[in-house]
């Protein structure tokens, strides 16, 4: 009977111990598939315009896993890029012109947004026209494409930025403060600042600066570098399929981009506005290419870059081409 006894317990014992490996088993086999996802690390900034990649989770695969990383600024976002920080990322077009500039190793796959700048003014003022800055003071900040796009306002006016006009720099989140207290009298900006200030009442848009002479729409653009695109081609292929699919997401659902835009910190009501001066956009045309190399021509002339890169060897636009077709 002892015998017999002893003869059970042993064989539960080695059950218990069986379902325990199996369930060991089964949390290492779970734990092995976690880290068999393909980690994507994407960089942007939380705007409204650079919002695409937050919602690239909606079309990841099973077997991917993409980390959104926020920056403030592009050129921190570039240098971590440049590190292996991350794969992909936002960046301006002015940004990714200086980068070229200098020979460091960034490819554009993708375009980002468009529009999205204002030139402000009192909305009481008597500036009705831009020959009427003549003698104001303008805010704005150096080297962004709104500088830019300032400088190609005034030229366009007839008026000499160093002797017609005082520009004065001030922080893009400060500009409009200094507008209602008159301490200015207009601001160049991107969205959604001129879009407050005519909501606050403050200010009205004396400019949309776009023309289709010079740089036109273009804003933003994504970046990977050499070493990605040669070491994982696959992988390039993946970000830039989910950024085509996310920018058409939300071109298409603009309830859900203002929605998502307002968790970054701007009131909804200062949103639906801005949404008609920005288009999220991906795809590069030759008209894209043709304004990033004006664009890079105005920045020689500001003495913003030494010398115009190559702008054609800036683009890799392979992995657009592919997502155009699956896109049929």
């Amino acid at each position: 009977m002892k015998k017999k006894l002893l003869m059970l317990v042993s064989i539960a014992v080695l059950s218990l111990s069986m379902v325990a490996c199996g369930n060991k088993d089964k949390k290492t086999e779970t734990k092995t598939d976690d880290s068999k996802k393909q980690e994507i690390k994407v960089g942007t900034w939380k705007t409204a315009q650079t919002i695409q990649p937050f919602l690239y989770d909606k079309f990841e695969n099973k077997n991917e896993n993409v980390e959104v990383k926020p920056f403030t600024n592009p050129g921190d976002m570039k240098t971590a890029l440049l590190s292996g920080n991350i794969d992909f990322c936002g960046t301006t077009w002015v940004t990714a012109i200086m980068a070229a500039s200098k020979g460091e190793p960034i490819k554009v796959v993708a375009s980002m947004t468009e529009k999205c700048s204002a030139l402000v003014v009192g909305k009481e003022s008597n500036i009705n026209d831009i020959k009427d800055l003549k003698g104001k003071t303008i805010a704005y900040v150096p080297g962004t494409m709104h500088h830019i796009l300032l400088l190609e306002v005034l030229n366009r006016a007839g008026l000499d930025p160093n002797k017609d006009v005082t520009l004065k720099k001030i922080d893009f989140f400060d500009m409009g403060q200094a507008l209602a207290s008159k301490s200015i009298d207009a601001f160049c900006s991107g969205e959604p600042y001129p879009s407050i200030a005519m909501e606050d009442g403050y200010g009205k848009v004396l400019e949309y600066p776009y023309y289709d002479d010079s740089i036109g729409y273009i804003n933003a653009a994504m970046i990977t570098t050499d070493k990605e695109i040669k070491e994982d081609p696959e992988l390039v292929q993946r970000m830039v399929d989910m950024h085509v699919e996310s920018t058409k997401y939300l071109m298409d659902h603009k309830d859900e981009w203002i929605d998502m835009s307002a968790k970054f910190g701007t009131e909804k009501k200062y949103l639906e506005k801005p949404t008609e001066n920005i288009d999220l956009t991906w795809d590069i045309t030759p008209k894209t290419i043709e304004e990033v190399k004006k664009l890079a021509e105005r920045m020689k002339e500001m003495d913003m870059i030494d010398k115009v890169p190559d702008v054609d060897a800036m683009f890799d636009l392979t992995f657009l081409d592919n997502a155009k077709k699956d896109l049929k």
